[in-house]
């Protein structure tokens, strides 16, 4: 069972990540912040990884502590997930409408953590929720899954949409890279017979 499990404490959070990339979408997920949730759950949803998230945070503070290490968790959880990335189709993307918002995301499961963010939101915040977090969670996590992430939103104009165009688009891609190739079930796909970076 490909699944990961993370405690992490700091003094600015405390966050328990769980995962298993073979689910079927179920999702538990508890950060405090509203619309982090929301995304959370359309990567679980999206993805049929079954996830379970549950952080507490500086957030008298702001939501930037929270967001920041719930990505760090969850990547972490993911690389612990993948092992050794045996067999794993290691390349894909996707497009993800979302109304009058498109946005593409390609992934490669590599080992060597770099991200290409080239979104813009319309307004700074989403109900409370400050946008230019989306993209520091996108690094969090790229970073510490060890992947190599490109994520651009091709048109939109609603800040709602676009973020979730993003999240839902990340979840689809990561849900193809995951997957298992049977022609290669056995075999790390890679020339140099390594993804670890």
């Amino acid at each position: 069972m490909r699944s990961g499990r993370i405690e992490r404490k700091t003094n600015e959070t405390e966050i328990v990540v769980g995962i298993d990339l073979d689910g079927t979408g179920k999702a538990a997920i508890s950060t405090g912040v509203g619309f982090f949730d929301h995304m959370l759950d359309q990567i679980a949803r999206h993805g049929l990884f079954d996830l379970d998230i549950s952080a507490k945070g500086d957030l008298h503070i702001d939501d930037h502590h929270t967001v920041e290490d719930v990505g760090i968790a969850l990547g972490v959880a993911v690389r612990q997930a993948l092992g050794d990335r045996r067999g794993i189709t290691r390349y894909a993307d996707a497009y993800l409408p979302m109304d009058e918002a498109l946005t593409r995301v390609a992934v490669d499961v590599s080992g060597r953590p770099f991200l290409v963010f080239r979104t813009t939101f319309p307004s700074p915040k989403i109900g409370t929720f400050d946008t230019e977090l989306v993209e520091e969670f996108f690094r969090a996590f790229a970073f510490n899954a060890g992947l190599t992430l490109h994520v651009e939103t091709l048109y939109g104009a609603n800040s709602h949409h676009i973020a979730e165009s993003c999240f839902k688009g990340l979840a689809r891609a990561l849900k193809a890279a995951f997957a298992i190739d049977p022609r290669q079930a056995n075999v790390i796909p890679s020339t140099k017979g390594s993804l670890d970076g």
